[in-house]
């Protein structure tokens, strides 16, 4: 597994060693987690990444899944988002997994942003981070650049409120720096910074300023707003310097450290520690190039058996090299399955 994350996380894979690492993986996760045990009694091998087990993601609203071993120390749990009146999903972190899963967010967000250190003002209330034993996985997501952060700002006063933009802590850091990450929960990052009524003066100290905004989740309140991708790209980059950009990843929760950003080119690309498969949403055979449910797969999880997890979202593989550069899989993500449940990587 070593080898895995030691290398640039879009380069070519020895499929070979990937599986043997699942393999081990999942025999772990048997051994030490008993209601996984009787989700998948009579495994005993794959002979390639369609014929791995799998866990539907709504188990991890209904089950405490969790694997013990000698080595595994499990601290915190994280939460997804619900919807009303639903369960969240919750993953037991453990701290060996919680260092790979780190590793791997950091050098697939570095892949897209780079790794110069900047001001980093992140779209939620400070407060979130102080739940004890507890963290939502939109917090996870912003903290996950604090590697190439100089300093962290909270730029909302209520985490579930985007009218609660604290303008003149976002208007002092603009003010003090040129170039900056930003991230936010994208519908959050929409209604907060992009399309709303930003004060004329925080307006007017934007333009040169390099910005990298970096979201993940909340399409689905952005599409009901009827707000495209080419507009919600173009209001946040406004003015800016040339070189910034905007950074879209999808992610699950249930698949937490693993990212799949999506490249000018319009494709997600999987990083050389995780695996997508396509799977027929009726029959569950894996498909090559037809849309279907996505199954995500990584090789970070040992607190939990999240290592291979059937979601409700609708995909399709995409064949070839893309011409963004990077190698490996890569497969366009087409939205959610009918009837799914509306989701995000956030508790919001």
């Amino acid at each position: 597994m070593s080898d895995l994350l030691d290398r640039p996380p879009f380069a070519d894979r020895d499929d070979t060693a990937f599986l043997a690492e699942m393999r081990r993986l999942t025999r772990h996760h048997l051994d030490g987690c008993p209601a996984y045990a009787r989700v998948w009694p009579d495994w005993e091998n794959a002979a390639s990444a369609g014929e791995l087990p799998f866990l539907h993601v709504n188990l991890f609203k209904r089950l405490e899944l969790r694997t013990d071993g000698a080595d595994l120390v499990h601290e915190r749990t994280l939460l997804s988002s619900s919807t009303s009146g639903s369960q969240p999903s919750q993953i037991a972190l453990d701290s060996f997994s919680s260092r790979l899963q780190a590793r791997s967010a950091l050098a697939i967000l570095k892949d897209m942003v780079g790794d110069r250190k900047r001001p980093l003002l992140v779209l939620d209330d400070a407060r979130s981070l102080r739940r004890r034993g507890v963290l939502s996985a939109r917090v996870a997501a912003a903290m996950s650049l604090s590697p190439l952060a100089t300093n962290i700002q909270f730029l909302l006063a209520d985490a579930n409120d985007p009218a609660s933009m604290k303008w003149d802590v976002l208007a002092e850091a603009l003010a003090a720096a040129d170039d900056f990450l930003v991230y936010g929960f994208s519908s959050i990052l929409w209604q907060a910074w992009g399309g709303c009524s930003m004060p004329g003066p925080v307006r007017d100290s934007l333009p040169g300023k390099r910005i990298h905004f970096v979201h993940s989740g909340g399409w689905k309140k952005l599409e009901a707003l009827r707000v495209e991708r080419a507009e919600f790209d173009g209001a946040l980059l406004r003015d800016l310097h040339a070189e910034s950009c905007v950074v879209d990843y999808y992610g699950l929760v249930e698949q937490v450290g693993v990212i799949y950003p999506l490249c000018r080119e319009g494709s997600r690309h999987v990083p050389r520690w995780a695996d997508v498969v396509v799977r027929d949403p009726y029959t569950l055979r894996p498909l090559d190039d037809q849309p279907g449910q996505i199954q995500s797969m990584n090789v970070l999880a040992h607190g939990a058996p999240y290592h291979s997890v059937l979601s409700e979202d609708m995909g399709r593989m995409l064949p070839g090299e893309c011409a963004c550069g990077r190698r490996g899989k890569r497969f366009e993500l087409l939205g959610r399955m009918p009837q799914a449940e509306l989701r995000g990587c956030a508790n919001v």
